[in-house]
């Protein structure tokens, strides 16, 4: 098995300062949108995808999936606390 294109595409999403900038600000409004009671991970993207069309592809998705894996940890901490 070639495994030149799975490392060839983990090279380009780490070596691009863009896309990890977009993951960070993606999980902090993750964080920030799901502690907001009846805000859910669904919602907070859906409030982020008109800004996600102005970038280039692999940026806008890795700030739909930073705000999607932390919203729904974060909407549970109210529930803890």
């Amino acid at each position: 098995m070639d495994f030149s294109l799975l490392l060839s595409s983990y090279a380009t999403v780490w070596s691009n300062p863009e896309v990890l900038l977009m993951t960070f600000i993606g999980a902090l409004g993750g964080v920030l949108l799901g502690a907001i009671p009846g805000m859910t991970a669904t919602m907070g993207v859906a409030l982020l995808i008109p800004f996600s069309f102005g970038m280039d592809l692999i940026p806008s998705i890795g700030l739909l999936l930073g705000n999607r894996a932390t919203a729904r940890p974060s909407s549970r901490a109210r529930t803890v606390a």
